[in-house]
């Protein structure tokens, strides 16, 4: 099997073999290599490997040199040259009056012929144009007529998937496209939709044909009769993708479509009935795990934790726990309503201690003498019985603090 390196010209189109001999060029290497144009440079994009003989077109032309540094600049400025040439190109059409549409201009890398790539509806007579050409340029002309998929592959751009075009990316070869795929597909018939920019259908519309075509064989056709969970029924609507289908069921109480996985209906496919597969279910724990592993009697283990809480010690723990919670929140509670009253304190502080005793005793005020000091004589009884005529109010406001004497009658003794 002969050695070959894969070179494309131009990064575009298809890349075609080439004998490396001697040299060993890798991916992205710049070579020089004689084509039936002439000598050309294109670039490496797959290195020395061996093919069969069936895919070698004799002869098998060399790759004369790698690509030097004149190389390169030889390459630039036939670029240069040609954005100069397609606008000199256009005027003449112009001037010529010619229904065609110039995409690509092209300098040979000798320079010895350029060639131009247009679209056209029809035939068109551009001999006058290519002297007036030959005129300008003193060059070989050469005017080559495309087809508009060929054009938007020179031109480039992004299709309605917001990609670039894969006919200028990574396709070869155009693949033939039809109609009838749309149709396969369930796609709309509206061409705006399923054409390309080149105004042709969609090269993709090539790529998903065979898996449409093997479910279509695997799933039962529109009309075809099925049996369901419910009874026998008749399919209306099939989803080859998400393999599911609407049937309308025979039962004539039952008008609405049910929707069913292939695979929980039964149908007849080539002569074969298809079993439905049952409905998988969720497995159920019927056991509790076994816990004899991690049972021990050490503590700080799962086993004595979990015994623990079998034999109610647990319950015990907890309860001691909540308790000591409660405690510390009092504790929290009185240290909070303590900082509430920072400057009562330092007040009560200040005062000597007759003065702070005098005023630990709080003082009964009737409604009716809000702001007047209580009468200096009397007891605690005879207090309580003049409130009485105050009514509720005042009942609900009676105190019964004196000082030296509790609320039940008994002599506060004084140390």
């Amino acid at each position: 099997m002969p050695n070959v390196i894969n070179v494309k010209f131009r990064n575009r189109g298809k890349a075609y073999y080439f004998d490396p001999g001697a040299l060993t060029p890798v991916p992205g290497d710049q070579v020089v290599v004689e084509t039936s144009k002439g000598l050309e440079l294109g670039e490496c994009v797959e290195g020395v490997h061996e093919v069969g003989e069936e895919k070698v077109v004799s002869p098998l032309r060399p790759v004369v040199r790698a690509a030097t540094s004149e190389d390169l600049r030889i390459a630039e400025l036939n670029r240069n040259k040609e954005a100069g040439a397609f606008t000199v190109c256009e005027e003449r059409i112009k001037a010529h009056g010619l229904d065609m549409k110039l995409v690509d201009v092209e300098y040979s890398f000798d320079g010895s012929k350029i060639l131009f790539f247009f679209t056209a509806d029809g035939r068109v007579d551009f001999r006058e144009l290519v002297k007036d050409l030959a005129g300008r340029f003193h060059t070989r002309i050469e005017l080559r007529q495309i087809g508009v998929r060929d054009g938007a592959k020179m031109m480039g751009g992004l299709g309605i998937c917001g990609r670039p075009f894969c006919c200028s990316t990574f396709l070869e070869e155009f693949q033939p496209v039809s109609i009838r795929m749309a149709k396969t597909q369930n796609l709309s018939l509206n061409p705006t939709k399923i054409s390309g920019t080149c105004g042709r259908l969609m090269c993709c519309l090539k790529y998903e044909q065979e898996a449409y075509e093997h479910l279509i064989k695997t799933l039962p056709k529109a009309e075809a009769s099925v049996d369901t969970p419910k009874g026998k029924g008749t399919v209306t609507e099939v989803n080859l993708l998400r393999r599911t289908v609407k049937v309308r069921l025979a039962d004539p109480a039952d008008t609405t479509l049910q929707t069913y996985p292939v695979d929980r209906l039964g149908y007849t496919l080539n002569g074969e009935y298809i079993e439905p597969k049952p409905e998988e279910k969720a497995p159920v724990v019927s056991e509790l795990p076994d816990l004899s592993l991690y049972m021990s009697d050490r503590p700080g283990r799962l086993g004595s934790r979990v015994a623990a809480a079998l034999e109610g010690k647990a319950g015990e723990k907890n309860g001691e726990r909540s308790g000591e919670k409660k405690g510390r929140s009092r504790s929290r509670n009185r240290n909070k309503s303590a900082k509430e009253r920072p400057a009562e304190a330092e007040v009560r502080k200040d005062r000597p201690e007759g003065e702070r005793k005098k005023s630990a005793a709080p003082v009964a005020h009737s409604p009716k003498s809000h702001g007047q000091p209580p009468p200096a004589g009397g007891n605690v009884k005879a207090q309580a019985a003049g409130e009485k005529g105050e009514g509720k109010k005042g009942n609900y406001h009676r105190r019964y603090f004196h000082r030296g004497k509790k609320p039940g009658g008994g002599q506060k003794s004084e140390s």
